[in-house]
């Protein structure tokens, strides 16, 4: 199951060891690192992220699910309201790629406060002792969600509800004096732009998620090949369930 992690630490080299124990959770089978990062929580509010060493090769994909997480936890608190429009967006548009919701960010946020550190992470885990257990011992404080495609349902309700207002349109066109069927049809014509760029924005984000998903099973079947026999079997098993989560959103 697919999950994003962010475990809260009161400092630097805590953090560390943080990140150190999910490797080692990732090497003896109990988990899967997809994506991992150290941020730091300023003075100000904002993020510093922190270069983890480690091999992820979902970064070659382009914009991550835990680069947008970490979007979401340095959104636009705070900022005057005339001025938050294009923030509220962006932050809406990060809890969508990231697959979390905001009451997840709340939580996160509530917890990483100024001052404090934090290992954030896209994993894979069946069982969330092994997690809790290393981090509990080091003094983090462990959130988790399952990640949602929350993007995919969101096209398909942006297109649906552009469909339906085109048809109502045409309904209503259809009953119109000739001069309002010429406004009319304005506006159709507006609404069918938008709708495929709605459409092209789909199949942007579908081909997004096909290379993301491709990309973890690719580096987990390397991981499995090298793997005991053991741990090879829980490999696998992410590994169908990546596919599975994949086949759903398609």
């Amino acid at each position: 199951m697919e999950k994003m992690l962010v475990v809260v630490f009161d400092d630097e080299t805590k953090a560390y060891e943080g990140s150190s124990a999910l490797k080692e959770l990732d090497s003896e089978g109990s988990i899967s690192v997809h994506d991992e990062a150290v941020v730091k929580r300023n003075p100000d509010g904002s993020l510093t992220t922190k270069e983890v060493s480690g091999d992820f090769p979902i970064r070659t994909v382009g914009g991550t699910a835990l680069g947008a997480l970490i979007g979401a936890l340095g959104g636009p608190v705070g900022l005057a309201l005339g001025s938050a429009t294009g923030a509220l967006a962006g932050y809406i548009a990060d809890l969508n790629r990231a697959g979390v919701d905001a009451d997840y960010v709340d939580e996160v946020s509530a917890k990483l406060t100024p001052g404090k550190w934090a290992v954030v992470a896209d994993i894979s885990e069946e069982w969330e002792t092994p997690v809790d257990t290393k981090m509990q011992a080091l003094g983090g404080s462990v959130s988790r969600v399952t990640r949602q495609n929350v993007i995919s349902a969101q096209d398909a309700r942006d297109q649906a509800a552009l469909k339906a207002r085109i048809a109502h349109l045409k309904e209503e066109q259809a009953k119109a004096s000739q001069k309002d069927k010429a406004k009319i049809q304005a506006k159709i014509d507006s609404l069918n732009a938008k709708l495929q760029k709605k459409i092209h924005q789909a199949k942007e984000h579908s081909e997004q998620e096909r290379k993301e998903t491709e990309t973890k099973i690719h580096a987990q079947e390397g991981m499995a090949k090298k793997a005991t026999a053991d741990n090879r079997a829980k490999i696998r098993a992410r590994i169908a369930s990546l596919r599975k989560g994949h086949k759903k959103s398609a």
